[in-house]
């Protein structure tokens, strides 16, 4: 007995040293998300270009002074020695640089700046190689069709978006992310050890079995660029609450509805399980969500129902002299997404549109239908088609839309 409670101590001492380093991992990686997320953001807002000093060029940099105007003008900082600090950060990790790098402090001068992945300098160590695969396995997942994550119980407790082990690697094997069911494994371990991935009740490490795990990382939320100087980890919450444990409701009035409980405690009732700014449908009782945004807006609600008053037919629409009009909008996707909705088939539609996502700001609306992405033509493709299309393309898409004029 003595020998037991002995073992059991340590292997509580194993697993609160690995969580704690899993939590120093996450920084780190919350650190790159945020830092790719603001390059995106400065090159939708062109604020990343090429600049000429000296007469020499020097492609895709931003000035010091320029960046920290914007900063403060998007009330990503409340003054410009906060907005440095962030900028600071980013430096710090080796995440932007100096052109020449001749400065090694982020200063509110006309000076050169560059994002080191735009200039094929960003150091890829073992361990922003395990971010990024753990960021491409979880966009795979969300974007496509598959019955991975569901709603599960282990321990007489009720778990949102789980992943069953052992059919998370036959995934990885039947995608070709890994070649042998041990590296599969391995990849497991390595992806809970980085913080990206948790057991359900953070009782265990990551086996091949029929343990549950989730996706401690939310890739797509929008990071506020304030959160680079709260140096703090995130901590593993005391009672070891899952992000998405589902309790049962008090049952008054025959309600038995769940809840979903977040690791700070903030309650919200939950109404979809699928949160993307590019959804092929919405259930009955989801809602479409938009992009993250710095406000506090409430989600766009989405009608389950098709937005079209009737279903238009290619040939109709390919019609000379009908009454529908082309349109060709080119969208640059951020960091969470495109911002819309497809439904339907042949041709498929625009069902809903994030009025503050990159879509919305090309112009797109929807009861719109969908001609041709990227120079595709797919008049006589479903949604499913389209998405997969859009999905596994580059983050830049050209899309053909017919709309009925107004006479």
């Amino acid at each position: 007995m003595i020998w037991y409670s002995a073992r059991l101590s340590e292997m509580d001492g194993i697993g609160n040293t690995m969580q704690k380093k899993a939590a120093e991992l996450e920084r780190m990686a919350e650190v790159l998300v945020t830092g790719e997320q603001l390059r995106l953001r400065l090159h939708e807002a062109r604020m990343i270009k090429d600049r000429r000093h000296h007469l020499r060029t020097y492609p895709n940099c931003f000035l010091g002074k320029e960046i920290i105007d914007w900063l403060i003008e998007h009330k990503e900082a409340t003054d410009r020695d906060t907005a440095i600090k962030i900028m600071q950060k980013l430096l710090d990790h080796s995440i932007i640089h100096h052109v020449c790098d001749d400065h090694k402090e982020f200063k509110d001068m006309k000076l050169f700046f560059r994002f080191r992945k735009d200039d094929g300098t960003f150091a890829l160590d073992s361990e922003a190689k395990v971010f990024m695969r753990g960021q491409r396995i979880y966009e795979k997942l969300m974007n496509t069709e598959n019955n991975l994550l569901q709603t599960r119980a282990e321990e007489g407790v009720m778990y949102e978006r789980t992943l069953v082990a052992s059919e998370f690697i036959d995934w990885l094997l039947q995608e070709g992310e890994m070649p042998y069911r041990d590296e599969s494994e391995q990849l497991g371990r390595r992806l809970l050890e980085h913080g990206i991935i948790q057991h359900v009740s953070n009782k265990h490490h990551f086996v091949d079995g029929g343990l549950l795990y989730q996706f401690r990382m939310n890739f797509r939320r929008r990071r506020r660029l304030i959160e680079l100087l709260n140096e703090r980890c995130r901590s593993i919450p005391e009672n070891h609450d899952s992000p998405f444990c589902l309790r049962k409701q008090g049952s008054e009035g025959g309600n038995t509805s769940f809840l979903s409980v977040s690791p700070t405690k903030e309650i919200k009732v939950v109404s979809a399980v699928r949160r993307s700014s590019m959804s092929s449908s919405c259930g009955s009782s989801g809602y479409y969500s938009s992009s993250p945004t710095l406000s506090s807006s409430p989600p766009v609600l989405c009608n389950p129902k098709s937005v079209l008053k009737r279903q238009v037919s290619p040939e109709e629409l390919q019609t000379p002299g009908g009454p529908y009009i082309k349109k060709t909008f080119t969208i640059v996707g951020d960091a969470v997404g495109w911002g819309f909705v497809v439904r339907g088939s042949k041709p498929c539609h625009i069902q809903a549109v994030d009025p503050g996502g990159p879509a919305a700001a090309a112009g797109m609306k929807v009861c719109q239908f969908v001609v041709a992405v990227n120079g595709l033509n797919v008049l006589n493709q479903d949604y499913r088609t389209v998405s997969s299309i859009i999905l596994t393309g580059p983050r830049t898409v050209v899309m053909e839309v017919m709309e009925e004029g107004e006479y």
